[in-house]
């Protein structure tokens, strides 16, 4: 026996070889199936439940609500309008005008 036939007898013996053992195509995706339920419930269902409560909340303000904006400025709205709102700022009541999309949070009154 030579190099050449111990390659061929080798290649014959290796576990698929001659197209058999090719397997079901779902079972290979499976893993990507898998990564893919793990980040919907992971990552995007919690940002839709989140985007959801926030639509939810600036459909809700009315005047007289005390609210936080994304930046940081903390007033009470006194004008609510289609997509914009009018927030009261500081004790010389300055007047801010805000998108609604701005208001990140409505605080508790106390």
């Amino acid at each position: 026996m030579n190099l050449t036939d111990l390659m061929i007898l080798g290649a014959a013996t290796q576990p698929g070889a001659g197209g058999e053992g090719q397997g079901n195509p779902i079972v290979a995706f499976l893993p990507l199936i898998l990564m893919f339920v793990i980040f919907y419930f992971l990552l995007i269902r919690p940002q839709q439940k989140r985007q959801k409560e926030h639509k939810l909340m600036v459909s809700n303000l009315k005047k007289g609500d005390k609210v936080v904006t994304n930046g940081g400025i903390i007033g009470k709205v006194l004008g609510v309008d289609e997509k914009k709102v009018v927030v009261k700022v500081g004790e010389d009541e300055v007047k801010l005008e805000f998108e609604k999309s701005a208001v990140s949070q409505v605080v508790q009154q106390d």
